[in-house]
């Protein structure tokens, strides 16, 4: 085993960026985005957290009540964070099958209850110069939280995304350009 400092990453900054589901995946983890992936824009300081929620069942034999197998019966992947700009794209995903549209020389968004908005996500990790990209090619908005109106408070929209199998079967690709990530043994 080594033990190699260089090695230890530390999410320094990134972004969350969102397309219609189809548009062009990313292939690698430092090349330009396709044009239509949208920047969501600054995210709270708690980051993004990447969970996986597996339901396992123990299998038990009858001699002995020893546990002889586990069956996996369920694995869920959701991306979570808060998002705190207040801007357009981040009011569409936040209220999903709402549009924000001019109204004279400003601007509104008639909240209608939220349908269905499959959309790739890519979420750029930045450490110096090591980046981790990664890409869901079919996630939506599965949950949403408080939005906080209050004095010294940023305006803020908690959003968690569920990965669903894209037409390759993944839940999500992960890019690096660290050479760490070629050390197997």
């Amino acid at each position: 085993m080594a033990l190699v400092a260089d090695e230890v990453r530390v999410a320094i900054t990134g972004e969350l960026f969102s397309a219609p589901r189809g548009t062009a995946a990313p292939t690698n983890a430092t090349s330009p985005l396709a044009a239509a992936y949208t920047g969501h824009g600054y995210v709270s300081e708690d980051g993004v957290t990447e969970t996986w929620d597996d339901s396992v069942d123990n299998i038990v034999a009858w001699q002995g009540a020893t546990t002889v197998r586990a069956a996996r019966t369920e694995s869920t992947l959701t991306i979570a964070c808060t998002l705190i700009q207040t801007r357009g794209s981040n009011l569409e995903l936040f209220y999903p099958g709402s549009s924000v549209e001019a109204n004279g020389a400003e601007w509104k968004v008639d909240v209608k209850p939220a349908t269905s908005d499959p959309r790739a996500f890519v979420l750029n990790v930045v450490d110096g110069q090591n980046l981790i990209r990664i890409y869901v090619g079919n996630g939506e908005l599965t949950e949403r939280g408080e939005i906080p109106y209050q004095a010294g408070e940023a305006i803020a929209y908690p959003v968690t995304i569920t990965a669903f199998p894209d037409e390759n079967g993944n839940l999500m690709t992960k890019y690096s350009n660290s050479a760490a990530w070629g050390i197997t043994s």
